[in-house]
C-alpha cells in the first residue's frame, strides 16, 4: 500500500521520466550542422531504465491497492444484501409463527362446537369474541357454513374478519392485523 508521500513521489518520478525521455530522444533526431545525428548517451538510458525499474514496484502496489478497494466495495455490497435477506427471513419466520399461533387458537373442540351450530346462532356469538379468534374459527369451518355465518354478522365485523382471513394467507403480511 502506498502512502501519500509515495504517491506524490511516484507521480513526480513519472513526470521526470517523461521529461528525461523527451530530452534524451531529442539529440537522436536532431541534425548537426553537417547533417549527422548525435548518438544517445548510454548513461542516460541506464538511468532511465534504473528509474523505471525502481518505480515498477510502486506502480504494482498502487494497482493492488485499487483492486483491494474495489473488492472491499463489492464485499460491502454483498454484506448489505445478506443483511436485507436476513431481515426478510426474520419477517417471514415472525409471520409464520403468528399464523401458526392464529390457527392453533381455532383447533380442537371449539371448531366442532361452531360447526354444529346454526349460522344465525353462531354469528352473534362470534361477533362478541376477539376478531382474530372469530376469523380463525370461521377459517376452520366448511366454506358454505363460513359464508352463512359471515352473512349473518354485522357488515363491519364481517369485513374485519374477512380482512384478517385474507391476510392470514398472504405471506407478505408480517405485521399484526389488529
Amino acid at each position: 500500500m502506498m502512502k501519500p508521500n509515495q504517491t506524490n513521489f511516484a507521480r513526480a518520478a513519472l513526470r521526470n521520466v517523461a521529461a528525461v525521455l523527451a530530452i534524451a530522444t531529442l539529440p537522436a533526431f536532431a541534425q548537426t550542422a553537417v547533417g549527422q545525428q548525435q548518438p544517445l548517451e548510454s548513461a542516460t538510458e541506464a538511468e532511465i531504465r534504473q528509474f523505471c525499474t525502481g518505480i515498477a514496484d510502486a506502480a504494482r502496489d498502487q494497482r493492488y491497492l485499487l483492486q483491494k478497494q474495489e473488492l472491499e466495495k463489492l464485499q460491502a455490497d454483498v454484506d448489505s444484501r445478506i443483511a436485507i435477506l436476513e431481515q426478510r427471513r426474520e419477517e417471514y419466520e415472525d409471520w409464520l409463527g403468528r399464523r401458526n399461533e392464529f390457527m392453533k387458537q381455532a383447533e380442537g373442540q371449539l371448531v366442532e362446537i361452531y360447526k354444529k351450530m346454526a349460522p344465525d346462532a353462531a354469528a352473534p356469538q362470534l361477533e362478541e369474541t376477539n376478531v382474530i379468534l372469530a376469523a380463525a374459527i370461521i377459517m376452520k369451518l366448511p366454506p358454505r357454513q363460513s359464508s352463512l355465518i359471515l352473512t349473518e354478522m354485522s357488515p363491519d365485523k364481517a369485513a374485519q374478519v374477512a380482512s384478517i382471513m385474507s391476510s392470514a394467507g398472504d405471506p407478505n403480511t408480517s405485521k399484526d392485523p389488529s
